[in-house]
């Protein structure tokens, strides 16, 4: 199974992305994105962050992780690789995400990616799981 897809759209790109779990989908959502940011292949992993997001449902809890690791490449120029979801439930998510520091001699950064939205998110565990988001590029 892919971990992820790519959802062409209009003005903006989406992922779709898969998992046995609702952990692994959304760990494979962020790579995903990061993917659309910058080649995985040129990113060590050299640190890790702790990432904490707490939000009123899922879906919002979706949207709240890729913008906190949005957030984190913006301001601590920290670009990532690997993620594992230590605790997720409807409100809160723990996890860890595992990449560097940005090196302009390594990492080609591709146009941004400016945040995770709201319009056309889904979850789905009717056969496995799968998370949905369009992404403001």
């Amino acid at each position: 199974m892919a971990r992820f897809d790519i959802i062409e759209h209009t003005a903006d790109t989406g992922i779709k992305a898969y998992g046995a779990t609702l952990e692994e989908a959304f760990a494979n959502a962020a790579y995903g994105m990061f993917t659309l940011i910058a080649d995985p292949e040129t990113v060590r992993e050299t640190l890790s962050r702790e990432i904490n997001v707490e939000a009123d449902d899922r879906e919002a809890l979706l949207v709240a992780w890729l913008n906190e690791l949005l957030y984190v490449l913006d301001v601590e120029q920290l670009v990532f690789k690997r993620f594992t979801v230590l605790d997720l439930n409807d409100t809160h998510l723990s996890a860890e995400a595992h990449g560097e520091p940005i090196d302009t001699r390594r990492h080609v950064l591709r146009p941004g990616v400016k945040a995770a939205t709201f319009y056309m998110l889904r979850i789905d565990e009717s056969d496995g799981v799968s998370v949905q988001v369009i992404l403001d590029t």
